[in-house]
């Protein structure tokens, strides 16, 4: 790779240096030269880990059921959310949160352990191999050449068809957007007049208001408010305490904390396994920091992402962290735009989630008051902000636009990020080609559209 690719990714001064005057903090961070303030990044931090909270108990859940020690998973996903977090805040300094990811993890519980019949210390060895591969090539430059070759249209349909995946999962959790049980379309209508619909409904038109009227952490007081009446009118919020010490393992199971299994995963049987996490990862986990980046502000014109080559490492070092204490593979969140949407634009707002997430291993029972209704109107507000992407796409040129389009439309459909960018880096490629364009290609371009191809039609997709 030349250095001048390396540069569009790894740019450090594409940001004017703070005031002399300014503090450590604000020095270290950038904060008022990026156009925030230190009290806006806390409050923004607060509200993305409100957002991604419930990733202490959906995590444990799946990975519970292939027989995993809940408890000892709990304290797995803080830690692994706390170390991601406060590396991607501190080293390279933006403003993305870093967990367990839901769907590598949905593959590791139900693929690895319940399909091939592997056990957990054998799934926790396919993760370290994941991440270790995962880290390589976010190191070498090949994670960064990967996004200098996204084209304009993928990048912004990336980022509508996240926008219109949050709402998707926002919708869907409250029971605003059900499974249709019956013939016809895949989806229909919940009950509109249930308890979480009405407030997540409501939430939502009360962030659009306080946001109008710029009020400082808006999104913030939505959630907590919310929280307080799912405590006073909903049953299924109740306070069960404050403080918990944190348990490593439960009586009669081993801790996971090293237990991981390297030699068992280096068998044909897993290793196909490991690559189809490393392949989802690179594409999910990239199109995520690519978004959520560009909201923040830290894109600019020529789609340098500032400290982009740290954040790529950052996100993929979570995961061999993650193995090491026995969690699911690490990802950056989509949840960190509910951040950018209050004002975040630093690294201290991740700094922030990464410490909260230290804290929450003492203070687990608290986890149990924020409930999904109230922080799903925050994901349905970043949701649809990052819709707005849509107005970047350049309709003179009619072929980038609509595979830009196209990826946006099938990462909702499918509910795949990796799907809907491969669908576009596709139909760009053959589009070019049959309508006597195929100069306006690179190679890099040509080369992920058929990586990504093989991929699927081996069937090694996720």
């Amino acid at each position: 790779m030349s250095q001048p690719q390396l540069q569009r990714i790894e740019r450090e001064d594409a940001f004017t240096s703070p005031p002399a005057t300014a503090g450590k903090i604000d020095q270290y961070f950038q904060i008022t030269a990026r156009g925030s303030t230190q009290r806006r990044e806390v409050v923004a931090g607060i509200t993305t880990f409100l957002a991604m909270v419930y990733s202490v108990f959906v995590v444990p859940g799946m990975l519970g059921q292939a027989g995993f020690d809940v408890s000892a998973v709990f304290v797995a996903v803080c830690l692994t959310a706390a170390f991601g977090s406060l590396l991607m805040g501190l080293w390279a300094r933006l403003p993305i949160a870093v967990g367990c990811a839901i769907s590598l993890t949905a593959f590791t519980a139900f693929g690895l352990v319940l399909g091939k019949g592997l056990t957990p210390a054998v799934a926790l060895g396919a993760v370290f191999l994941m991440g270790l591969i995962f880290t390589a090539i976010s190191v070498t430059g090949v994670r960064s050449w990967i996004l200098q070759n996204l084209p304009a249209g993928v990048a912004h349909g990336t980022g509508v068809g996240i926008g219109l995946f949050l709402l998707m999962i926002a919708s869907s959790d409250v029971g605003l957007i059900v499974k249709n049980a019956g013939a016809g379309l895949p989806v229909a209508l919940g009950h509109v007049t249930a308890f979480p619909v009405v407030m997540s409904i409501i939430g939502l038109a009360a962030i659009f208001g306080l946001e109008q009227r710029k009020v400082p952490g808006g999104i913030l007081l939505v959630v907590i408010a919310i929280s307080v009446l799912g405590l006073a009118f909903d049953p299924k919020v109740h306070f069960t305490g404050i403080f918990s010490w944190p348990q490593l393992s439960a009586p009669g199971h081993a801790s996971l904390i090293g237990a991981m299994d390297i030699k068992g995963a280096l068998t044909a049987a897993v290793l196909p396994s490991v690559l189809a996490l490393v392949m989802t990862a690179v594409f999910d986990a990239t199109g995520t920091i690519r978004a959520v980046a560009g909201q923040a502000g830290q894109v600019d014109a020529r789609g340098y992402i500032h400290n982009g080559g740290k954040a790529l490492t950052a996100d993929s070092l979570s995961s061999i962290f993650s193995s090491l204490v026995g969690g699911a593979p690490a990802a950056a969140y989509i949840e960190s735009g509910v951040g950018t949407a209050a004002g975040a634009r630093t690294g201290l707002t991740a700094t922030v989630v990464g410490l909260l997430f230290l804290v929450l291993i003492f203070f687990s029972p608290l986890a149990g008051l924020v409930p999904s209704y109230a922080t799903a109107p925050a994901l349905m507000y970043v949701g649809l902000l990052m819709l707005s992407s849509v107005a970047h796409m350049n309709m003179d040129d009619k072929l980038d636009a609509l595979s830009g389009l196209v990826c946006a439309v099938f990462i909702l459909l499918s509910c795949n990020i990796v799907t809907g960018i491969m669908l576009g880096f596709c139909t760009l490629v053959i589009g070019r080609v049959l309508a006597g364009e195929w100069r306006k290609l690179n190679f890099g371009t040509v080369s992920i559209a058929v990586a990504l191809a093989v991929f699927y039609a081996g069937g090694w997709a996720i």
